[in-house]
């Protein structure tokens, strides 16, 4: 009989303890991927929803980000009440808090974006006792951006070639209008001569 008990205790208890799972879960949403053109701004977009009611001091938000070819991450941006952006290291006075916790956005904006930041960045979310089971994450890719002097010479380069086609046009439809008038004064004198020849065999 104790036995049927014990049975039934434990049964019990991991119905208790699924069901606490599934209710204290955060759910975090961003976008996957990400391309942002070298020098310009872009914005990591990082959502929640949470089960537990949300206050500015509850709710923590913590970022992280992965090198492009490594398998290590470090933590650069936290956000408690207030923002605590990097003081150091790659990303000083690049990242900027952009989001509002109250309003389920946890986001932060990249300012000037380098090529080194290519990577993965991943958002964490926590409102106790709300369970964050993942963190969402973001790859960023950095592209090379044009600059004015690339364009200048693009325009150069694209305005000359029109100009030589241009300029083998004119000369090409000069030539021709000149061999024709060439053609013209050529048959001209030859009925001319044609003429002449004729009036002095008619003498």
């Amino acid at each position: 009989m104790s036995r049927i008990w014990i049975y039934l205790f434990s049964a019990l208890c991991a119905l208790v303890l699924s069901g606490v799972y599934q209710v204290e879960g955060m759910e975090v949403v961003t976008s996957s991927d990400l391309e942002a053109v070298n020098g310009t701004n872009v914005r990591l977009k990082c959502t929640f929803k949470s089960t537990i009611p949300l206050s500015e001091e509850s709710v923590s938000v913590s970022w992280s980000f992965q090198p492009l070819g490594t398998k290590t991450s470090q933590s650069f941006f936290h956000y408690q009440i207030a923002a605590y952006p990097p003081t150091e290291g790659l990303f000083k006075d690049h990242a900027v808090w952009s989001g509002d916790v109250m309003k389920g956005d946890a986001s932060i904006t990249l300012q000037n974006v380098q090529f080194s930041f290519n990577g993965t960045y991943s958002c964490q979310v926590r409102n106790p006792p709300d369970i964050q089971g993942f963190s969402g994450e973001i790859s960023l890719r950095v592209v090379q951006k044009v600059t004015f002097s690339e364009i200048g010479i693009l325009a150069v380069a694209v305005g000359g070639s029109i100009g030589i086609v241009l300029l083998i046009l004119i000369i090409y439809i000069i030539v021709r209008v000149f061999r024709r008038r060439d053609n013209d004064m050529d048959v001209e004198m030859e009925d001319h001569r044609s003429k002449d020849q004729m009036l002095r065999e008619n003498a």
